[in-house]
């Protein structure tokens, strides 16, 4: 059994990780305290310990990742996030993502289309410290329409088109933060629903992220 361990060291290391990002230009104080608060070594295998505070992805299993911190932060800032918020994020992956708006205060419904992933994390002790979580296994791009409509949409995959069914499910003004594009790269736009049902849209950097594919997988 792994024993979870938040020494002065792992502590050390988030700091430097949230000058960094600061650095890099995020600006939103909530999202870096998030950042800092949270032991992103818990979310990835102890072979990853000593490197897990490191500006870059790590694989997660089922050709899956744990999004770079600056990626995340990234998204996190986009989404302006406010206590209370209903969020909608889709690829759950290790939880980290969900975990940082958790822990701004948002309520996040989070959905993997990963069998294995999904279940993986059910046993994850943090998964109680974060009461505001609520986990689903299913096909990202049905979303949840029983739980509709939403402040806020993140997508945490690359996305071939701006899946219509999470755009029927954003309340008026929410806003979707979605990384666009097949191939190498993605722009990674925010959109904002409009009164009559049309998206404003911004366009921010490029990142690279896994594909978001349809359907669940066993």
């Amino acid at each position: 059994m792994r024993k979870f361990e938040d020494t002065y060291q792992h502590k050390g290391l988030r700091k430097k990780l949230v000058e960094l990002l600061r650095e890099k230009g995020i600006t939103d104080e909530s999202v870096l305290a998030a950042i800092g608060n949270i032991p992103r070594h818990y979310f990835l295998d102890s072979a990853f310990d000593k490197i897990a505070y490191e500006d870059r992805a790590f694989p997660i299993g089922e050709g899956q990742t744990i999004s770079q911190p600056y990626t995340v932060a990234y998204q996190s800032q986009l989404l302006q996030i406010k206590k209370g918020d209903k969020v909608l994020e889709i690829g759950t992956g290790s939880f980290y993502q969900a975990a940082v708006l958790a822990e701004m205060g948002a309520w996040v419904h989070t959905i993997e289309r990963q069998k294995k992933l999904y279940e993986k994390l059910k046993g994850f002790h943090l998964r109680n410290k974060y009461p505001n979580v609520k986990f689903f296994y299913g096909d990202g791009f049905e979303g949840l329409p029983t739980y509709a409509p939403f402040d806020k949409v993140i997508i945490t995959a690359a996305a071939p088109f701006i899946p219509p069914k999470l755009v029927e499910q954003m309340k008026v003004g929410a806003l979707m933060v979605i990384p666009v594009d097949e191939g190498e790269a993605q722009r990674m736009l925010r959109l904002t629903k409009l009164p009559d049902g049309t998206l404003k849209e911004e366009s921010f950097e490029q990142f690279s992220f896994v594909p978001m594919l349809t359907g669940k997988n066993q």
